[in-house]
């Protein structure tokens, strides 16, 4: 188990830059906009996302909480959310750290691997049960507290079919979610994995779509379906697309492939963008100025 004295040495000896250097090992094991998932001190039970955001520890702990309240809600849903905690840390120079500590799951099993092995007739069932799950999600806020609604993103590192049969959801960190009429999670969060110097433009031109696309049902499927550019499976995009639409007939338009192509291009170029100019972020701050650069970064990325 990792208690907070060994994530606390972790965190004080942690180089973002090449976090395998730890005296403390660790393994990447994902990454996030604005969190890596990490294997600490060979836990092989534990992922544990790392999320260097906070100003304070009490807002590492408010945060936490809102966590918790999501992750609660997705259960009541009907989803399947896999065994978690949080611990705060205090970081380096002022900031707090919040690690949220997730079961680990078989990662032969998430879904963006199992496109590439798995046949046809498994990957039809696949897309099926992400279908009821998702919608789960408008159940829950069409049925219950009609001042809450909560958001999910749908793309496939999220879930994970076990051997069971039973399908996992593991994107849980960012507790997307309205209380009456008002986003929980301040947006200002999501802006600190930015360079600090384009912050105003990105703020005016992308967060209010980061805080919102997954809040429409369509959306949330158009953004599943580009996933299977990004990961290389253009030939089930059709086949995938026929299904989505036959399991929401009733309740959503009908997903377009040419709309979905379109989504995917302005998306890949988006996050290509922003991935490069927090490269240049981190040289300016590690290389230029001697700063530390807090957030663990990803090598290329094929789109």
């Amino acid at each position: 188990m990792l208690d907070l004295a060994t994530l606390q040495q972790f965190e004080n000896d942690l180089n973002p830059r090449d976090p395998k250097s730890s005296i403390i090992p660790c393994e990447i094991l994902g990454y996030g906009e604005i969190s890596c998932v990490l294997q600490i001190n060979n836990d092989f039970e534990i992922a544990a996302k790392r999320m260097p955001l906070f100003a304070s520890i009490s807002a590492a702990e408010k945060y936490a909480a809102a966590y918790k309240k999501y992750c609660e809600r997705l259960r009541k849903a009907g989803l399947f959310v896999p065994e978690d905690s949080t611990q705060s840390v205090k970081g380096h120079g002022d900031i707090a750290v919040l690690y949220i500590l997730q079961k680990q799951l078989p990662p032969s099993r998430f879904c963006h691997k199992l496109i590439h092995t798995q046949d046809a007739d498994i990957l039809t069932i696949m897309i099926q049960r992400i279908v009821e799950e998702i919608e789960k999600v408008w159940t829950y806020n069409s049925e219950n507290d009609p001042e809450i609604r909560l958001a999910i993103d749908g793309q496939l590192s999220n879930w994970v079919l076990l051997e069971s049969g039973e399908m996992a959801y593991v994107d849980t960190s960012t507790p997307l979610m309205l209380e009456n009429g008002v986003e929980t999670l301040d947006p200002e969060l999501l802006l600190q994995s930015a360079p600090s110097f384009l912050r105003w433009l990105i703020r005016w031109l992308f967060l209010e779509d980061v805080m919102t696309r997954y809040y429409d049902r369509k959306l949330v499927y158009t953004d599943l379906i580009a996933n299977l550019y990004k990961e290389q499976c253009p030939e089930i995009v059709d086949s995938w697309i026929m299904s989505i639409n036959s399991g929401t007939t009733d309740k959503m338009d009908a997903l377009d492939k040419q709309a979905i192509e379109a989504y995917y291009k302005e998306d890949k170029l988006i996050w290509r963008l922003f991935l490069g100019l927090r490269r240049i972020d981190r040289f300016i701050k590690s290389k230029l100025l001697g700063q530390r650069y807090e957030f663990v970064l990803p090598g290329k990325i094929k789109r």
